[in-house]
């Protein structure tokens, strides 16, 4: 089952501790439409997160 992921957009944001309650409400929201979304620190910046829209 190889399933593959086509990023649709990604943006830097300044790091927030509860952005992720809103990544989980998207992902709840909006996964029969195929869409997946990713919240990550950044590699470079610590203090930077990086949110990316994927289509499943």
């Amino acid at each position: 089952m190889d399933q593959k992921m086509e990023v649709l957009s990604t943006v830097r944001v300044q790091k927030a501790a509860e952005l992720y309650k809103i990544v989980d409400s998207l992902n709840r929201t909006l996964k029969e439409q195929d869409l997946m979304f990713g919240l990550s620190l950044d590699e470079t910046d610590q203090e930077k997160m990086v949110f990316t829209i994927y289509r499943t």
